[in-house]
């Protein structure tokens, strides 16, 4: 076989297996996992998550995965474009430490459908999450920050590749068949960063690489072939999709063990306005300044991010989750940003519209980290307030516990599922290892009271 990245790639991850996996990352991956399914499972009653459950339906085919927060199976790929759409709802999916990608709506989407397809154990499953995270984040660090630059969506556009190498994990793969999975997932790598605004659009895009990766592992395995050339090639992903780039990273370290930084999220907005939101709950907490009183809120933050969620005046949840002003805005009146926070209803709060307008966001170089963030509050009388946060809550430094990703877990399953099914759900998660059939697990994420409804009617051509 030629000596190419995607050979190289693909002959390393064939060698992955559980017991070669560090403590480390399996708890890295079963954290994730509890995570992903809270998200997914909130995530799937809202509205866009309920467009693409139903759209699945719509479309026919074998029942072999469950959507979840329904109780509708589909066929794998199918159910991997819905569930990764639901875990990407509501903004609370986890992250990578340069804020630029999520892990889990296209990985552990396509997993979890094909391996409940494939009748795969607990410790295939968790092999295959953590081979594609691994995959997922070498895609990002050498085309970053390049490609986000260019216009181009990092959790999709990486992503495809990471859902693609979990799915090869449980079709089992060899070598050669995964190389030309990886051409096959670059011809389908997709997902552009013109997605902010009242619409659904961004909740859209990892759906496409969970169902592709599934499709180019799919495919190879049944014998189409796919450029092996994908990365490095004179047109292949890394030139077409960035202006920059440093293709040794895909390969950095194959001999080493792979340390894997996955952050998570305790409020429901894009990651790097988190930052915002922390300085915020520390002035509250600390200075206890009377919303009233205040004249300006000055926010310096790092040029990565400076020119990003700026809106003031959000009209959907959508923009809202988007908007550092708005989120700033509700943190201070209300003393939290969670889901409840960001909800068409607050929109037109004549406080938190008035506190937004006070929201100054100004470039600093000097910050030291990309998603570094100082604000000065300024009050009427003179006085000023000033926290700066460089590791928000979540982050590597500043780490959630097991305790409070189970709430976080809690709060968002209990409401779908009930109490008694959202705790037989994160105790099957602790010990998943343990689970002989990953659908035991999948059988759980049915929403209760779901029941079956006519079938949806077909499509017309």
């Amino acid at each position: 076989m030629p000596t190419t990245i995607a050979t190289r790639l693909a002959n390393h991850f064939q060698k992955f297996d559980y017991h070669g996996l560090s403590a480390a990352t399996t708890t890295a991956v079963k954290r994730l996992l509890l995570d992903y399914l809270g998200v997914a499972i909130a995530g799937s009653q809202t509205g866009s998550g309920k467009v693409a459950r139903e759209f699945v339906k719509s479309t026919g085919g074998r029942a072999d995965a469950s959507l979840i927060g329904d109780t509708a199976r589909v066929p794998a790929a199918q159910a991997a474009f819905a569930n990764a759409i639901s875990s990407h709802s509501i903004e609370l999916d986890d992250i990578d430490v340069l804020a630029l990608f999520h892990f889990s709506p296209p990985v552990f989407s396509a997993a979890l459908a094909v391996a409940e397809q494939q009748g795969a154990s607990g410790k295939q499953l968790l092999v295959a999450l953590a081979a594609g995270c691994e995959m997922m984040e070498r895609v990002s660090k050498a085309a970053n920050s390049s490609l986000r630059n260019r216009g181009y969506h990092s959790t999709p556009t990486c992503g495809v590749f990471g859902a693609t190498v979990a799915a090869a994990k449980l079709y089992k793969l060899t070598p050669l068949k995964l190389a030309s999975a990886f051409g096959l997932a670059g011809a389908q790598a997709s997902g552009l960063m013109e997605m902010y605004g009242p619409s659904m659009q961004k909740r859209f895009n990892p759906g496409p690489a969970a169902r592709n990766g599934i499709t180019a592992a799919g495919m190879a395995d049944f014998g189409f072939t796919g450029a092996d050339t994908i990365f490095e090639g004179e047109r292949g992903f890394l030139r077409a999709f960035t202006d920059k780039h440093d293709a040794k990273q895909l390969v950095a370290g194959l001999t080493k063990p792979y340390q894997l930084d996955i952050e998570f999220k305790p409020y429901s907005c894009a990651r790097p306005i988190h930052n915002a939101i922390d300085c915020a709950l520390e002035i509250l907490k600390r200075d206890r300044p009377v919303l009233g009183a205040i004249k300006r809120i000055d926010i310096l933050r790092h040029p990565d991010w400076a020119h990003y969620h700026k809106n003031k005046t959000p009209q959907t949840y959508h923009e809202a989750q988007v908007s550092l002003p708005y989120a700033v805005a509700v943190a201070l009146k209300e003393g939290q940003a969670l889901l409840a926070q960001f909800v068409d209803r607050k929109l037109k709060d004549p406080v938190l519209r008035r506190i937004s307008d006070l929201v100054e966001i100004k470039v600093d170089a000097s910050l030291p980290r990309g998603v570094s963030c100082r604000m000065t509050m300024i009050m009427k009388d003179g006085r000023k307030f000033v926290s700066q946060v460089d590791y928000p809550k979540g982050s590597i430094q500043n780490p959630m516990t097991d305790d409070e990703l189970r709430a976080k877990f809690e709060s968002l399953a209990q409401p779908v599922l009930g109490a008694g099914r959202a705790t037989r759900i994160a105790d099957l998660v602790n010990s998943i290892e343990k689970c002989a059939d990953v659908a035991e697990l999948m059988r759980l994420t049915a929403k209760p009271d779901s029941k079956p409804k006519r079938k949806a009617a077909a499509r017309k051509k």
